[in-house]
Order: structure tokens, then sequence, then C-alpha cells
């Protein structure tokens, strides 16, 4: 089951970026077509620059409100994933002794295996799909407004603190921001988890992506990287408080000991 509903995500996901990658270049305006630029880009094109003109005209200040702003608006939607992935790993090893129990390969035995863990799930009144569906709302929207910011060509004239924000940041700050950033959050999303080796190395491999991306792309999005990364992490301490605390706690008595 695991297996179909990473499919399936990665499918929609997949869609997602290919819808838009092949316009990433081109300016958003009223007269772009197409669903994804009527109804995603052009729409948070415009609340970017409706804020920058509250906000006297000031781009960064614009990109760090609105960054908020989605943040704010899918904020539920995480916590119900989060929610749901703490149900999921609270009856893992449930679902390994099932496993185990039914570990013959003969179709009657998958079978039995998979009425089991339905059961399971009804029992502990858990979704797998409740932990996917929040997901694949998100992706749309931080997808669309990403491209949003990079296609809005008001956005590349203006300058925020000490870069231009349709250049990458000459004293490449904001890029190391970005990755120490996307490190942290990256770490505490996985507190909490049994994560598998490759979920251990995501979380070296992202920052280093997120660095090389920042270091050459313009400085809008690096913006835009750290501010929402910064959101996440905060968020994540509200949501997984003790969780972290608990880690923390453990890891420091493992060092004394050693």
């Amino acid at each position: 089951m695991k297996k179909k509903l990473f499919a399936v995500a990665g499918l929609i996901f997949l869609m997602t970026i290919l819808t838009g990658c092949t316009e990433f270049n081109k300016p958003i305006t009223s007269e772009s077509e197409g669903f994804w630029n009527e109804y995603i880009v052009y729409p948070l094109s415009q609340l970017i620059i409706k804020t920058a003109e509250f906000a006297g005209g000031n781009f960064g200040i614009s990109i760090i409100i609105v960054t908020i702003l989605v943040r704010l608006v899918i904020l539920p939607l995480m916590i119900k994933q989060t929610k749901s992935s703490k149900a999921m790993q609270a009856i893992q090893p449930q679902m390994k002794e099932l496993q185990q129990k039914y570990s013959s390969k003969d179709q009657k035995t998958q079978q039995k295996l998979q009425e089991e863990t339905m059961k399971l799930f009804r029992d502990n009144k858990v979704n797998p799909m409740a932990g996917c569906f929040p997901l694949l709302v998100q992706m749309p929207i931080l997808i669309g407004f990403y491209h949003a910011i990079s296609r809005t060509r008001e956005i590349a004239s203006h300058d925020f603190l000490w870069f231009s924000l349709g250049e990458a940041d000459p004293y490449y700050i904001l890029p190391i921001v970005a990755a120490i950033t996307t490190f942290i959050q990256t770490r505490m999303t996985m507190v909490g988890t049994q994560a598998n080796p490759q979920m251990q190395m995501m979380q070296w491999i992202m920052p280093i992506m997120i660095l090389v991306f920042a270091i050459n792309f313009p400085a809008a999005l690096s913006l835009y990287w750290v501010v929402g990364n910064i959101f996440t992490v905060i968020q994540t301490y509200f949501i997984k408080g003790p969780e972290i605390k608990e880690a923390a706690q453990t890891s420091k008595a493992g060092g004394a000991k050693k």
C-alpha cells in the first residue's frame, strides 16, 4: 500500500513540476494562459506586487510577508500531515508484527496480511491516505509561489538589504543561511521517526542542493527559501517540541556516557 501511495504522490508531484517548468523563463502576465498560470502563478504574482505597493515599493519585504501568509494558509494541512505521520509511527510495531506473522509470499497469506493491516488502521482510526493528501495540496501552492517569484519581472529590478533581488547574492550569505536552515528543518522533521538510511542521507543532500541552487539563482528565491525554512523550523518546534526536547536529552545522555 505504501508503494502505491508514494507512486500516486510522485506522479502528481511530477505532473505539477512539468506543468510549470515549460514556462519557467516566461514572464507571468494577465495574458498568460493555462490553468497553472491563470489560477495559481498569476494570482500569487499579483499578491506579491500588491503587497509591495502596500510596503512602499519594497519587494523584499513583500516576499517575506507573502511567504509567511502562504505558510500560514497551508499550516492546517501541515499540522494534519504531522499528526497523521505520528499516528502511522505509533502503529509501526504492530505492523511489523503482522508482517512477520504473515511473512509467506503466497497469495492467501498476503491477502490475509492486507485484511489485518486494514483492520489495524480501522481500530486505531488511522488513514494512510491522510498523510499524502495535505502534501499533494501543499506542493502546487509552494511550487506556484516559487514560479511567481521567478516570473514576476518587477521583482528583478529591485534591491533589498545588500543584494539585488534579480541577481545572485554576491556575498553568498543567503545561500549559506538557506542551506543551514534547510538542514535544521530536515533534522527537526525527522525527530521522533524511524528514518531509513535514505532519509538520513536526505538531511545532507537537501542542504547541499539548496546551497548550489541559491548560489546560482536570483536572491529573491534564496530569500523565499530562508523565510520559508525559518517558518517551518518554528512551526515544527511548536508541533513536535516535546519530542525534540526528549531527543536532545537522549543525545546528551548518550554523549555523557561516552
